[in-house]
């Protein structure tokens, strides 16, 4: 792996607290350990396998990291299937075929003066060697992440819900930044290796050689202070004793034995659609008509319902 030169002093990505304050200018509230982390990947250039329940800011962290460095973000979203030809690369068939055509077209020239057909099968084995270039290569994202030259951000999203084949397409990448296509070779990145974040919300364990060539972060539910915080940066308007309410109703469904317990991005959908809604105090009425916004299973919905008046009043307990 190519090495890259140390970010200059002037860079605000160059401690830990350099981070943290640069993460939170966008609007990204988060612990000293994510900060540690992210600090780290870019210091040692290491990706990042991120794990934690769905909606606590997994994906969001790698595209605030993007904004913060001023870098593309280059998104591969995972699924059952998926395969090099939709991660990595395929050619460009009909550039191909067109090319074909040319070549048939000029078949006398490419051939003027050969002898015998050995040498004209020679020939043409040169033009044939074309078709399988960087020139007919159609790039996907994890080939576009290298390809860009001032550097970029790589998310690939919920590595878990790929097969355990395409972790072993990833690991020459996330080792070495570079890919290697069987009919061109090895193709290293272009300018500084991206920054690679991956997710997980954890329905299956990836496997050890994956995680051996990542730095792990875990982000799990926020404890009450730092969900306030996250609710005061994304939705500043609302008021504070509302935002305490709010935060401390979450915080009390989080304890239930629930099918989908509420996430960050709930509650943040949430404070909006209060604010929306002109709710200036939480009262059963409101919560009850908003219930769908925070809790996604009608099932969860019916048993939270009978438990709202003791909810109630550990919500008027965070005013």
């Amino acid at each position: 792996m190519t090495e890259n030169p140390a970010p200059k002093l002037s860079d605000p990505t160059t401690s830990v607290e350099h981070v943290r304050a640069a993460l939170e200018r966008h609007a990204y509230i988060g612990s000293s350990r994510i900060a540690t982390v992210v600090h780290l990947a870019m210091q040692l250039q290491k990706p990042v396998l991120v794990e934690g329940p769905p909606g606590v800011g997994k994906t969001e962290l790698a595209r605030t990291t993007a904004a913060m460095l001023d870098l593309p973000l280059i998104r591969l979203q995972c699924h059952e299937g998926l395969d090099e030809a939709k991660a990595l690369y395929e050619w460009k068939y009909g550039k191909q075929l067109l090319y074909i055509q040319m070549l048939r077209e000029q078949l006398d020239d490419v051939l003027d003066g050969a002898r015998g057909l050995a040498e004209s099968v020679e020939r043409l084995h040169r033009h044939d060697d074309i078709f399988f270039s960087e020139a007919f290569v159609e790039p996907r994202p994890l080939l576009q992440a290298l390809r860009e030259p001032d550097g970029s951000v790589l998310l690939i999203d919920e590595i878990d819900k790929a097969d355990e084949a395409f972790e072993s397409l990833l690991l020459e990448l996330l080792a070495d930044y570079q890919v290697t296509l069987p009919e061109i070779g090895t193709i290293a990145a272009a300018g500084p290796p991206p920054l690679v974040f991956l997710t997980s919300n954890n329905t299956r364990e990836v496997s050890d050689a994956l995680k051996r060539r990542c730095l792990h972060l875990y982000i799990p539910f926020p404890d009450a202070a730092l969900e306030a915080q996250i609710i005061r940066a994304r939705v500043p308007e609302i008021p504070a004793a509302l935002r305490g309410e709010l935060v401390a109703f979450v915080q009390a469904l989080r304890e239930m034995d629930l099918r989908k317990l509420p996430a960050i991005s709930e509650t943040i959908d949430w404070a909006r659609t209060l604010l929306l809604l002109h709710v200036d105090a939480l009262d059963a009425d409101w919560v009850r008509e908003t219930l769908n916004v925070i809790l996604k299973f009608q099932d969860d919905i019916e048993r939270v319902e009978p438990q709202l008046p003791a909810l109630m009043r550990r919500a008027a307990g965070g005013r």
